[in-house]
């Protein structure tokens, strides 16, 4: 069975003209999410989902979605800030979105395969697709855990020079498997290095060779159980606030600690980009140019 690439694109707005997730990146117009799509279907993934909201969605499909008609099979699951479980509504007042968990688990009846999770607006490069769809077309142990892996970059891959980042700073064991992920939310390249200030007289000094995650994980469907517990959990806890967001990251690392699943973290020497900031636009067109230049893709994808 293929495995599936599932986008997490419903924080795309429905103005698309200033949104930085379709600003044109490639040298004939294509836009980072076109990439992410074709190095999935050169890895041989054999469905794209995208996660989206009603709201945008038959401009979506026109524009993104129609590209890929006849090269991979795509699908469609709708984040709707009013799926919630039984018992649960959202308090007066809220319109932030539930987060990322809430998003994967609107996907739940479209994916029944191994699946790639990405962000939409993120340059992962082709070496990640491969290694992640090695894995997980690779049979799982049936013992009552959840065997998952990721894909880690070195910190010095995503740092923008521009401003700060935050990351989710990663430790593994002696056998490669993930034990711990640390948010770090403002962390700012220093010399060749890095150091994290979200403590004011307390930075950690970072040596950029960390591995962190990019939200670049591959699941196999009992994830959707998972999730469903700990969003229930989640709203029960703290469902009355304004803005609290259930984070797929930070419910691995607790299904981790329980003891209820592992994974294992795939190292790439690739270059993540993305656009934290309007500046970063440049050198993401640069790189990609250069990466065009060197014959990793082709001069127009679609073409």
């Amino acid at each position: 069975m293929k495995p599936t690439l599932l986008i997490l694109a419903a924080g795309m707005g429905s103005r698309y003209g200033g949104l930085k997730q379709l600003d044109a990146m490639g040298p004939s117009g294509e836009v980072v999410l076109d990439y992410s799509v074709f190095d999935a279907i050169r890895a041989g993934f054999g469905k794209v989902v995208f996660v989206i909201r009603r709201d945008f969605e038959e401009l979506f499909r026109t524009q993104i979605g129609s590209k890929y008609a006849g090269r991979i099979e795509v699908e469609y699951a709708f984040q709707d800030i009013n799926d919630l479980p039984a018992g649960f509504t959202v308090p007066e007042g809220r319109t932030k979105p539930w987060g990322t968990a809430h998003a994967l688990l609107s996907a739940e009846k479209v994916v029944h395969e191994p699946f790639l999770m990405i962000n939409a607006d993120d340059f992962y490069g082709q070496d990640a697709y491969k290694k992640i769809a090695a894995d997980l077309v690779q049979p799982r142990a049936q013992d009552g855990k959840s065997h998952w892996s990721m894909v880690g970059f070195y910190l010095k891959n995503t740092l923008s020079d521009h401003g700060s980042v935050s990351r989710g700073v990663c430790t593994r064991d002696a056998s490669g498997m993930l034990k711990t992920v640390l948010e770090m939310t403002k962390i700012f390249k220093h010399g060749d290095a890095a150091e994290n200030r979200e403590v004011e007289g307390a930075y950690v000094p970072l040596t950029g060779e960390e591995v962190v995650s990019m939200n670049f994980f591959g699941f196999t469907p009992d994830i959707f159980a998972h999730l469903r517990t700990a969003f229930t959990a989640f709203l029960q806890e703290r469902g009355h606030e304004q803005k609290s967001e259930c984070y797929v990251p930070a419910q691995v690392d607790a299904l981790i600690a329980a003891g209820k699943a592992d994974v294992r973290v795939l190292e790439t020497t690739g270059k993540w980009f993305g656009v934290t900031y309007p500046e970063d636009k440049a050198e993401v067109v640069a790189s990609i140019r250069a990466l065009v230049d060197a014959g990793e893709y082709p001069q127009s994808l679609w073409g």
